[in-house]
């Protein structure tokens, strides 16, 4: 399970979607999240689910990779999915017992799973193809803007970064220590809840001393290299904008103008049902 959880991993590549500008991904990754949402019926989310498809075939990133990111989540996606089947009003489609499934609950617990399924998706997707450090200098150059105003973008970036690298190291930090603790007979899989929570104090100790531990040595690997935050600093690799940026721009476009083509003839339906 701990292996599964991909999330702050890089998957090296030489796609189309690995060489596109940084900001710009970071851009449409946002824009994507908001598109999700404007999704009103089953033809928007299939337009959805195609045009992710397409992304994730041109980036060259397995898709069981992808898809073995959705392991540790799908709890999440599963709860979701059965508070909406039977709590949402509507017309009767089937009793069990007390609980009763509507065809509206059925509409919307497949909406809403389905809308977690393609924001971890897209969104994994971000990281899968942007190294940390293109990472990094994209984030703070889109909060450059508002560094008149305060805005320490900078060290923000930074921020941001050595928390999503360290994501993989923390993991596979805690799998060490599991099948350690495991070897010396700890039992992490049966007993009551509580005893399973107990059980997990011998791998939390270690994890936190050894977090705090690489914490003060990249404090002092950054000291021994004169890091003083962001200013004056210059950049290795300057951002360019390409041909390609352009084209991903004219696909989104085309992208979004579907979703909202397919949400104003689902408005427009509505209007006529009511009058």
């Amino acid at each position: 399970m701990i292996r599964d959880i991909t999330i702050g991993q890089y998957y090296p590549g030489y796609s189309a979607v690995h060489k596109l500008d940084t900001r710009l991904k970071i851009i449409l990754t946002l824009a994507y999240m908001v598109s999700i949402f404007l999704a009103a019926d089953f033809i928007g989310y299939l337009v959805i689910f195609v045009s992710l498809l397409i992304v994730v075939k041109v980036s060259g990133v397995p898709a069981r990779f992808m898809l073995r990111g959705l392991r540790p989540v799908f709890i999440i996606i599963a709860f979701t999915f059965v508070i909406n089947l039977f709590m949402t009003d509507g017309e009767v489609w089937l009793r069990l017992g007390p609980l009763k499934i509507t065809e509206q609950g059925l509409y919307t617990a497949c909406y809403m799973a389905l809308r977690i399924v393609f924001l971890i998706v897209g969104c994994s997707l971000l990281t899968f193809t942007t190294k940390p450090v293109k990472l990094t200098d994209g984030i703070e150059s889109l909060l450059k803007p508002f560094v008149r105003f305060g805005l320490p973008a900078h060290e923000l970036a930074m921020m941001m970064t050595i928390a999503l690298r360290f994501i993989p190291t923390l993991l596979e930090e805690t799998d060490k220590i599991m099948k350690a603790q495991m070897a010396r007979g700890a039992d992490f899989e049966t007993g009551s809840i509580f005893r399973r929570a107990k059980n997990m104090i011998p791998i939390f100790i270690p994890l936190i001393v050894g977090a705090f531990r690489m914490a003060g040595d990249l404090a002092m690997a950054m000291e021994a290299r004169c890091y003083r935050g962001g200013e004056g600093r210059t950049k290795l690799h300057v951002f360019k904008w390409g041909r390609r940026d352009t084209g991903a721009i004219i696909a989104y476009a085309v992208y979004l103008a579907l979703i909202l083509a397919e949400r104003w003839f689902e408005v427009q339906g509505w209007v006529v049902a009511l009058f």
